[in-house]
């Protein structure tokens, strides 16, 4: 991406292997859980799935978020949280940013 949000510190962590088409995902691996730095260059949709807990915090853009049919459109400023096992989908805008904790050790490999 041309414009860098994210500090060296963050940058220089493992890259997550997540396969969606221009998210950016630096990966900080704790022993129970993985907390994920995001950007998405472009719009993406997310379709429903579930999985264990997650809490996120909005940096930067928009997303509207369905969890259990209840949608939701964070900015900037925002937090959310998922339960474990609630069905869950996303519409992410280009530019969105966000710090992602999830309460799995394996949610996501490097890459």
């Amino acid at each position: 991406m041309a414009d860098i949000f994210f500090p060296e510190i963050i940058v220089n962590l493992p890259k997550a292997d997540i396969p969606i088409n221009g998210l950016s995902s630096y990966l900080l691996q704790g022993k129970e859980q993985q907390m994920l730095f995001m950007e998405f260059e472009n719009d993406v949709e997310v379709p429903e799935h579930s999985h264990e807990s997650q809490w996120g915090a909005v940096l930067s853009g928009e997303i509207e978020l369905t969890v259990e049919g209840r949608k939701n459109t964070l900015k900037k400023g925002d937090t959310y949280f998922i339960p474990a096992g609630a069905k869950h989908s996303a519409k992410i805008k280009a530019g969105y940013k966000d710090i992602t904790l999830f309460n799995q050790k394996d949610r996501y490999q490097e890459k």
